[in-house]
């Protein structure tokens, strides 16, 4: 829809290479899809199919190509590059990859405890044929990784061959560059921006507090995933300050001081 409205953050059109959208499907069905693509095709970049969900999802070849004809990327979630891993199974991974058109995949560790140096090797391989995402932390509560070794990791991939490195949060974001409460670990995050580029990060930020934290704390192109169906349109207006918890953020300082409390 077109508008005249003053003081909008820019946006780039699609293909985004930064303020990227992922949304998260955990089973969507195709009428489900259809809806979601109809009312946000424009702000959706990337569709990952959760966990294991496209194991046991009815038509997910045909939701694919719906996603793929709106010029949305689609992937499947890391947990299930795991499962294959684990029961080495990789070539049979890359054949369902291969039989469901994608060219993008996620290989993570966020499930299994797996030598660093092996993950940035599946990384390069995998990138000789595909676009790859790669994913940093832990699924695990309580499960602590250093600042340091945060950067190092994301660091690595990206030169190992990942397209961005995504900051685990789960779909509950409440573990990883999250406290169990749900609230941001400020200086991880500060940290990880100070050495690695924040146009190669994609931060999980399933819950709106979340989004509203790192649309504040990195602009309104901030790469933010996990994000609900019906939460799309929200989250742009959220990037957009035409929501009320980033009212202000964009507009001149003269308007802010006559009108805000």
């Amino acid at each position: 829809m077109k508008h005249n409205l003053s003081f909008l953050p820019q946006r780039e059109g699609k293909p985004r290479e930064f303020g990227l959208t992922m949304v998260m499907d955990k089973g969507l069905s195709i009428r489900q899809a259809e809806d979601m693509v109809e009312a946000g095709a424009d702000y959706i970049d990337m569709v990952k199919l959760g966990f294991g969900t496209s194991i046991f999802s009815n038509q997910v070849e045909e939701k694919v190509k719906l996603y793929h004809e709106a010029g949305i990327k689609v992937y499947l979630g890391g947990t299930l590059f795991e499962a294959y891993f684990v029961r080495n199974q990789i070539n049979d991974y890359k054949k369902l990859v291969d039989r469901l058109k994608l060219d993008t995949v996620e290989v993570s560790d966020g499930s299994v405890v797996l030598d660093h140096n092996i993950k940035c090797e599946l990384i390069a391989e995998f990138a000789k044929d595909y676009r790859v995402l790669s994913e940093v932390g832990s699924k695990e509560e309580g499960i602590l990784i250093s600042p340091s070794r945060w950067i190092k990791m994301m660091q690595t991939e990206l030169q190992a061959g990942s397209w961005k490195v995504i900051a685990e949060a789960r779909e509950s974001g409440t573990v990883g560059i999250y406290r169990p409460s749900g609230q941001a670990h400020v200086m991880l995050i500060n940290k990880i921006l100070s050495k690695v580029d924040g146009n190669s990060i994609i931060w999980e930020a399933p819950k709106k507090a979340q989004q509203v934290y790192f649309i504040k704390h990195c602009g309104a192109n901030v790469n933010l995933g996990n994000i609900a169906e019906n939460e799309i349109i929200p989250l742009e207006c959220l990037r957009s300050g035409l929501r009320g918890d980033t009212f202000f953020d964009y507009l001149p300082e003269e308007i802010v001081t006559k009108y805000k409390s």
